[in-house]
Formats: structure tokens, sequence, C-alpha cells
């Protein structure tokens, strides 16, 4: 059988568009599947699988019909990398998405080990989905009666009519839903290793081997899906009701029991069936179940003596093997389809969860808050306990010792028997009275549940944690604190009541981060927290607020108008000073300045640190994050409008700082919730995430019911311009040239050749002299995207409106700059070079209306200024994240706007910025779905996913 290439991303994506259909096999792992679109009258046009024109039946007005399409097929085994994909796909066909979602189903099957060997129709070895249970069968039966019809579109045979006829009819959906799950049960089992454990090339190697010889055999072991049974463990313990707890003569037993898949009802011990005193099961139920034995003693060792055993009527089960089979091997047996029955008698409600809270309080909701006015100090230890419950009733310490000296299995306990594993009790009494710091008490208590060896534990808080845990989860039941009586200004509903969260958390000693949306207006919050908190004597001192460079001259304008009569100074410069400091004072810094000046900054008792646009210090291991952390504060808040920008890491590092320790260490929360929440493979852990950093992060955006309704319209349009002949020719040539050099690099010299190809192409795009660097160019008429440029201002400025136009270039910025004064435009250009007091200008000159064209670099100017006479963003070439493209837009999109907002995004058609802008559009919402690293991520793409990222498409003009 030919080789076929793996698909690529874009040839998925594509396919995952398509119609697709299982073309059954002979034998099974030979089917294919096809996929055709229905709008076109080519194949798709993707380098993977055989194009073929297919004869089908499909679903017609009155019936069904015979039409011819072109198709591509792919053997199952390439298939399923592109089925299981096209449900992630939001456009895709829903006979992809049906055949992917059976693709996942297929897989399970085989996880489980439901393989039985058997032959084909031909006499061709050929392995089975099965024996299946009941429950198996009902799943089945119910993913194909949601089959859609053109999801088996069969191609008819070679005997069969190619036009309308009354006798053509859809494929039974169920019979092929079957085929198809034998055809990948068949062609998975099929690698190197798997003639070790089939003895021989039959049922191992990919080509089929003809064996008519084996048809007895096939026959006995293999026929029939439903006429399967499936096994379960009974548990015995003879004399159990009448033992006392000193009797050791306790012997436990299991008893293998037979099920038939197609009767629920029908179940018999695996003896009668072996002595054939239940014949109800039929002539194969004997040897299907020695399959299934076989599979349960591989899963759980123990039962391997019933295999050698004439008929396997029971097994002995020592102690040590009953306390695994407790644990690891009713988990073992349940993955191989087995399940175990314990007796009736036997109580199994033994539950154990800790207690969490201060060592000499009972637990209990009746303890006052007011207990804890040093709960974050580090001498506040809190007692970490266990409590033990047989159903509803909680065992004393005394009976819990008890548990543990008698390490047995099956202990007598108030006057019954419970089944318990002495490991656990063992592993609980050992950390009785164990002590654990105030921060991951209250983590423990808001998740719920907390980590011991590895396992999870349910925590119950008590005493004063348990108060302040409800205190936590329902902010809506506190007394608000009210507008402080200094400031200058008339809050918000929604500021108001970000000041009472921002007041409530801070007065506990807890640390928070205000993420609310850029323009919200975080700053007047804050300072409205400031003048509240100096009229609190343990909490009154002055505030040092660490911010960007570019918003020192804000803060400073939002403190003089809102708190008027407040001290306010800047520490930066070179004669910055923190003498004579009033304990209501204002002190701003930048993130530079106090990385310089940490020491001299942290010899100060402050009475709060803010750090404004927090992201800065998103790297915990950065000298930024190190030195800020050194600041010692009675309260901490973080403001950032994007808490998350690329992971989840980036939250731990703003929250680690508010509040140290509450995510634990770094590596620890990247495995216990980062790692499971970005891949969406545990909907549990993002809920515990959830549970733990909602208390500790208020995060309100302008679309949110009742935020910002004052807010006028904002548009957003991806404007799509096309190179030019010039931008095209230098396009191609780089893609040639720099991808026949990453073939042949190493891997670290990989990566920053695809760095360098990807900026480079993001350059040509933008105008050619950027990319060659011309120092005296001609700038007009090369560029696709600054003709369009032109067209948007000569409308804009035709309106007397004001615009902002932001590129991540500085050089590209001042070929623009240069290229409006030839034509006579007014503009400026704020850049990371800009001088404070000249930013403070321009932003002055700007809303009053002096200059129409503000040039602004992304990354200098992308936060904190407010530019609200800007009816006009444009995005002159796009950044690998959509956040901060939208903190750059919120200059304008903000509280104070009041004409509605139009963003442009100059996108070149065909190229690399097509295709990054399809995937932006994707993924805007980080914190839900995490996007990737930018173009570190994109550095890890094979040669053939970089070739269809970067390639040119439609050419230019």
């Amino acid at each position: 059988m030919p080789r076929i290439p793996a698909a690529t991303p874009s040839e998925i994506s594509q396919l995952a568009r398509c119609c697709a259909v299982f073309v059954p096999g002979d034998p099974a792992r030979t089917g294919r599947v096809a996929f055709w679109d229905p709008e076109a009258d080519a194949p798709p046009g993707v380098a993977s699988g055989t194009a073929e024109d297919l004869s089908i039946v499909v679903p017609g007005e009155g019936g069904v019909e015979a039409v011819v399409v072109p198709a591509v097929l792919l053997p199952v085994r390439s298939a399923l990398p592109v089925l299981t994909r096209a449900r992630a796909v939001a456009d895709g066909h829903r006979a992809a998405v049906f055949w992917g979602a059976a693709a996942v189903h297929a897989l399970q099957l085989a996880a489980r080990g439901l393989l039985l060997p058997g032959l084909s129709e031909g006499d061709h070895d050929a392995w089975r989905a099965g024996p299946l249970r009941t429950e198996d069968v009902e799943r089945i039966r119910a993913l194909a009666a949601a089959m859609p019809p053109e999801a088996h579109a069969v191609p008819l045979g070679d005997g069969e009519p190619a036009g309308g006829s009354d006798s053509l009819r859809l494929p039974d959906p169920e019979r092929l839903l079957r085929a198809f799950l034998d055809a990948v049960a068949d062609a998975l089992p099929r690698s190197p290793a798997a003639s070790l454990v089939t003895g021989g090339p039959a049922y191992a190697a990919r080509e089929p081997r003809h064996l008519p010889d084996l048809r007895p055999w096939a026959a006995d072991v293999a026929a029939g899906h439903d006429a399967g049974v499936w096994l379960s463990l009974r548990i015995e313990v003879p004399g159990l009701e009448t033992a006392t707890q000193e009797d050791a003569g306790l012997v436990f037993r299991a008893v293998p029991q037979v099920h038939s898949v197609s009767d629920p009802g029908l179940v018999a011990d695996a003896a009668a069936v072996w002595t054939g005193a239940q014949g109800a099961f039929g002539p194969r139920a004997r040897m299907d179940a020695l399959l299934a034995l076989r599979r349960a003693a591989r899963a759980w060792p123990p039962l391997a003596p019933l295999l050698s055993a004439p008929v396997p009527d029971a097994v002995e089960l020592a102690d040590d093997e009953i306390t695994d089979l407790l644990a690891e091997g009713a988990r073992s047996l349940g993955a191989a389809g087995v399940d175990v029955h314990w007796p009736k008698k036997l109580a199994r409600k033994l539950t154990a969860r800790a207690l969490v809270g201060p060592p000499d309080e009972e637990p209990g909701p009746g303890r006052g808050f007011s207990a804890t006015p040093s709960f974050l100090s580090a001498d506040a230890l809190l007692a970490f306990n266990w409590s033990f419950a047989l159903g509803e009733q909680q065992l004393t310490r005394e009976e819990l010792d008890r548990l543990a000296e008698a390490n047995r299995p099956v202990v007598r306990l108030r006057d019954q028997w419970v089944l318990i594993d002495p490991q656990e009790v063992r592993r609980a009494a050992e950390r009785q009275d164990r002590k654990v710091t105030p921060i991951d008490a209250l983590g423990a208590a808001l998740t719920g549940s907390t980590e011991v060896d590895g396992r999870r534990v349910d925590v119950q808080p008590t005493g004063w944690l348990e108060s302040l845990r409800e205190r936590l989860a329902d902010p809506e039941t506190q007394e608000p604190v009210g507008q402080p009586a200094a400031l200058a200004a008339t809050l918000r509903d929604y500021q108001r009541r970000g000041l009472d969260w921002l007041a409530r958390m801070t007065s506990l000693g807890l640390g928070c981060c205000l993420a609310d949306d850029m323009g919200l207006g975080k700053t007047i919050t804050l300072i409205a927290l400031h003048l509240h908190r100096q009229t609190e004597p343990s909490a009154a001192g002055p505030t040092l607020v660490v911010c960007p460079t570019s918003l020192m001259g804000n803060w400073q304008r939002e403190i003089e108008k809102f708190a008027p009569g407040t001290p306010v100074r800047r520490f930066h410069g070179p004669r910055r000073d923190l003498d004579a400091l009033a304990d209501g004072e204002f002190v701003l810094t930048t993130y530079g300045t106090m990385r310089l000046d940490a020491g001299r900054l942290a010899d100060v008792s402050w009475g709060m640190v803010v750090a404004d646009e927090a992201q800065h210090v998103k790297n915990p291991y950065s000298a930024t994050a190190r030195q800020l952390r050194s600041i010692d504060a009675r309260a901490r808040v973080a403001l950032s409008g994007t808490p998350v920008e690329n992971n989840l890491s980036e939250l731990w590092a703003i929250l680690d700082w508010t509040t140290p320790g509450l995510l634990g260490r770094l590596g620890t929360f990247r495995t216990r919730y980062a790692q499971a929440v970005e891949g969406g493979q545990d909907p549990a852990a993002a809920e515990r995430l959830s549970r733990l950093v909602r208390p500790f992060l208020l995060r309100r955006r302008k679309s949110d019911p009742g935020i910002a309704p004052e807010l006028p319209p904002k548009t957003e349009t991806d404007r799509a311009v096309s190179l030019t002949a010039e931008q095209a020719g230098l396009y191609e040539a780089v893609v040639r040239e720099t991808l026949a050099e990453i073939s042949g690099a190493d891997s670290m010299a990989r990566r920053g050749l695809i760095v360098k190809l990807l900026t480079g192409l993001k350059q040509i795009c933008n105008h050619p002299a950027q990319f060659l660097k011309e120092e005296q160019p001609t700038i007009a008429g090369r560029s696709g995207k600054l003709e369009l440029l032109d067209e948007l201002l000569d409308t804009i400025l035709a309106e007397a409106a004001g615009v902002l136009v932001f590129t991540q270039y500085v050089q590209m910025a001042r070929l623009i700059e240069r290229h409006l004064a030839a034509r006579g435009v007014s503009s400026q250009f704020l850049h990371g070079g800009t001088p404070i007091a000249a930013r403070e200008a321009m932003v002055q000159r700007f809303q009053d209306g002096e200059v129409p064209v503000f040039l602004l670099s992304l990354k200098a100017a992308g936060t904190g200024l407010n530019l609200t006479r800007a009816e006009h963003v444009v995005h002159y070439d796009r950044w690998w994240n959509p956040a901060v493209e939208a903190q750059a837009t919120d200059r304008a999109y903000r509280i104070g706007q009041h004409r509605p907002v139009q963003v442009h995004r100059l996108i070149a058609e065909g190229t690399i910025e097509d295709r990054i802008a399809d995937m932006l559009s994707r993924k805007r919402e980080l914190a839900d779905a995490v996007l990737g690293a930018g173009e570190a991520g994109l550095t890890e793409l094979t040669d053939a996913e970089l070739a269809d990222l970067v390639e040119l498409r439609g050419g230019g003009r």
C-alpha cells in the first residue's frame, strides 16, 4: 500500500469543510474516507490522499439520486488525525464533524483493549471492535441515529446504476458505523511490535494475509458483534456476618461473572458457562469469555490463576491484593471493562476530608471574622487535620487511630464491617496536626480541595477561615464603603463596586488585581481607594504607583483633578528624592526607575503599592519583577486590562506578587492548572482555578451589561490590500531563499531564521523601503497599504475627524510621516524615545484638534493614553496578539468618547498577514482560549507548515 503523506494543518482545515463518507474495504483496514466539496467541480486541492471520481448516492429533492463527484480518498489510518481535528473547525461540514466524533469513539474502544481477531468476508486476517458491552452498543446506536445523510452517501458498486433509480437507497447508518469502527480497530494494532503479541505476521502486518484455513476458528471466536459477552468480578467474604473483630480468618474470593451484551438481564458465573450449565449464552460464549478474562488478567495480575484453571470458578485474594483492588486494581479493571461488585453487607461509605482552620477553634460558621487580624503574618499557622466519616457519622480520633493500627482492608467499626484502604488511613494518621500557612489554607478553602501525595482531597474550612471564605465568595452581601468625601468626582456604579471590592480585599491584608477593560476608569477607582484608606489609621500611609513612563503625566493630572490637595510627586529623573514624605502622599515612578532604586523605595513604610499595566512584570524571573517583590507594603494592587496576554503563567506572576503563595510555586501551578486549562484537557481544573482566582481578580468588560452603556458603537473592519508588483517580487524571493536556508539549518539557527523571515515578510507588506532599509527612498506608489492609508485619510480629514495610526515599526512610522508631510498633511509621531514632557504636549495638541493625524509606536503608546479626540484607529500592521491591538484601540474607545469609533486593520491579502489575521480572529478571548506565544510559537512549525503559512497566494498586481 503506498504511503500517504500526513495532511498539513491547512489541508485538515480544508478537508474539514468538505463532505465526508467512509468507504468500507476488505479487510476492514483497507477502507478509506472520501472527501469532496459539493460546491466545487474539482477535488479538494490537497497533497494528501488520491483523487478519484466517485459515483455516489446523495439526498435529492424527491428522495435520493446518484451523482458523480471529484473526491480525495485517504486510508483510514491517515484520515484519523484529519477527522479528529475536524470537530474543532468552526465551519466544518456536518458529515466531517460526524465522522470525527465516530473516530474519537473508535479510538476510545481501542484504548480500552476492545479488539478481537477474526477473518474478513474474503478470509483475510482482521481485527474488529469487541466484545462490546450493552452500553457500548447503545452508544453506537445513538451515534448512528445522529448520522447526517451526506455521511453515508457511500459510492455505488460496479454493478449498480449510475443514474436515478427507485432502487437506490442510502446504506444503513449503524452498519456503516460498525464497519468504520472495525476499520480503525484493524488498522491501529499493526505496528512492528504487534508480532510480539500475536506470535507471527498474521494480525500484525499491514499487508492483507489470506487465511481460509482459520475460518472454523474465526467463526468460533469472532462471529456477530451483539452476540459477545463481558465480565465482572463479584467479591465474596464467606462468614462475614458472623465474624468478630478478632476473627483473622476472613477469606476473600473473586468470582468472575459473564454478562450478555445482547440481553442485559442474562448473567451467570463463569463456571456455569464453562461447564455448560448455563447454555443461554450460545456456543461462542466460552471463547469470548476467555478472551475477556485474559484482558482482565492483564489489567490486574491476581486474576492470572483463573486462566490456568480447568474451570475459572474463583480465586482467593490476600489482604494486600484486596488493598490493591481498592486503589489501583479497580481502576485498571474498569479501564478494561470489568466492574467490581462488593458484598452489600460490607460498608464502603468511609470518606475522608481535610479540616483546615485555627488550631484552637471548633469547626463551624459561628466564629466571627474579627478573630483574625494577623491573617497573613508569618506566625499565623493553621491546623490541617483529617476528618473521617462513616456515612453521615464522623469518626473520633481514637477510632481513626484504631483503623490505622488494624492495618487491614476490612475492619469492624460501630457494629459493622467497613472496607477501607489501610494505606490511606495510615497516611491520614501520620498527617494529623500538620500546620499550613494561612495562604495555603485559604487556597484550599476556596477551591474546596487540596492535593496530598498526588491525590486530591476534599477540604472543609473551619472557624474564621470558613467565615473568610464565605465573605470572599459572596461579596454582594458586604456593606459598601461609600465614596470618599475628598474625591472630587462622582463614581459610576461599577466603579463604586470596584472600590468596595478593593477596600475589602486590602483591609484583609490580601492583594488583588483590578482587570477592567482599558478606559473604564481604573485610575480614578484607585485614587478613591487611596483616599478611603487614609481614613483608617491602620491602613493610612503613602501610596507608591509604579507605571510605564508614558503614564506618569496622566496619573499626576488625574490625582490633581480628582483628589485636589493630595500631595503627589514624581520619583523620576536625576533629582528624584523621597524626603519629607507625607502619610497620604502619592509617589509616582516608572518600572525602570523602580528597578534601579528598589533599595531606596524598600526603605519606606508604604501604605499601598500599585503596579499599573502590571503585565510589565508578567515574567517573574525578570529583574523588574524581582525588584518589585522587594518593596513591602500593607496592601498590593495590580492594575491591568490584559492579565493574560499569552499564557496563564502571566496570571500567576501578577497574583503571586499581589498575594504571594496563593497559586503555589510556578512549576506546580503549570502542572496542576495551566497545562490542563490551556490544552482544554481538564474542565475540572479550569473550574478549580476559577474558584481560586475569582476572589482576587475583578474583571469587567465594556461589553458587559450595565458597565458602560454611554459608550458609542465601535466598528472593526479588516481592509485587504493587494501587494504591488515590487512587493510581490520581494515577498516571493525572500520566501524562496529563506526556506532553502531553513531546510538545512540546525534547531537553534532555524528558530532565528524563522523569526527573521516572518519579520522581513511583514516589513515587505508594509513598504519595500522599510525592508530594504533605504536611506532616501521614493515612498509613493510602491505600497498597497500606503495607497489605502492615503484613501482613508482623505475621507477622514474631509470630515474634520481625528485618527490614530499604529505601527510596531518606528522606521515605518518615519516613512509615513515623511509621506504625509510631502502631501501637506499635518501629523506627529510618538515613540519610545519621546520625552515625557513632549508626550504630554503631543497628547494635548491632538485632543485640542491642532494635529489631526497621530502616528504612534504600538509598543510605546499602546497603553495609558487618553485620546478620545480620535474617531478612527488604523492598525497599519498586525501585532501577534489581539489583546495588544485591543489595548491600542482603547486609547480612543474609552470613557469620555462620545462619537462612534471606526477601527481599520490593514491586511496584505494572500500573505502571511492573511493567515495570522485568520488565526487571531479565532482566538480573541485570551483568558478562555490562550493564544500561543506569537512568533516564538511559530518557530516550532515544520518546514511544510511554515511554507504553507508564508506562501504568497494570488500574487501582486
